[in-house]
């Protein structure tokens, strides 16, 4: 029989099914194949099955396929296929092929202190994973995600600098060239780089811009007065 759960001041009751295993209630007796997406956080544009009686082909629900969630036993959606990976041997799934690393940095709750590496077997490196950067899990294996501390070197004024994050501030940069910012609009700050990171590795900072930076980018940071 169907579970019946909560019940509404007018007597209807809510109706159970499942997506992904997971249970949910509605007192809608409709619901699309983009509305139960939607509630299990499932892309769009990934299939989603209803499961039938043994011997039987699972039935693909399209997106604006309507389920009649109230007949006999409740109704179970699964997604055939599934990408699982894990951050920080933390396991997470992926209903999509490509994953970015700032998606990466998001799940795992990654700071901005510290790097996204891809593991790879020895005696090979693990590979950086920039934010921009896609990954494609659809790969061979279980893509294993770890997180390590920033560790580079900046190189302000022809003196090396330790940095541990991967983007840097105009401000930030003064910093490191004289110790303290001064906001005074008399005082004038230029900044310049080279060795920085594509597409843009090299050219010309103003107040308020971000950067990215890598291990050597260089900074010259000159300051003046205007009275």
């Amino acid at each position: 029989m169907k579970a019946l759960k909560d019940q509404r001041p007018d007597g209807r009751q809510a109706l159970t099914f499942t997506v992904e295993g997971k249970s949910f209630e509605t007192f809608d007796q409709y619901k699309t194949g983009a509305e139960l997406k939607q509630l299990a956080g499932i892309p769009l544009e990934t299939e989603l099955f209803l499961a039938v009686e043994e011997g039987y082909d699972p039935e693909l629900i399209g997106n604006d396929d309507k389920v009649d969630l109230a007949r006999t036993d409740v109704e179970h959606f699964y997604v055939k296929v599934k990408l699982k990976f894990t951050i920080n041997g933390v396991q997470f799934i992926s209903y999509e092929q490509y994953i970015k690393g700032s998606t990466i940095r998001q799940l795992g709750k990654i700071p901005a202190t510290d790097d996204i590496f891809l593991k790879i077997e020895l005696p090979f490196k693990d590979e950086l994973i920039t934010d921009d950067e896609e990954v494609d899990l659809a790969r061979p294996g279980k893509e294993h995600f770890i997180s390590k501390p920033v560790n580079i070197t900046l190189i302000v004024n022809a003196r090396p600098k330790p940095w541990n994050k991967r983007t840097i501030s105009f401000e930030e940069v003064v910093i490191l060239a004289f110790g303290s910012y001064d906001p005074n609009p008399n005082r004038v700050y230029t900044v310049t780089y080279s060795g920085g990171v594509p597409p843009k590795p090299e050219g010309t900072m103003v107040k308020g811009q971000v950067i990215s930076v890598k291990d050597k980018t260089n900074f010259d940071v000159s300051a003046t007065d205007k009275s």
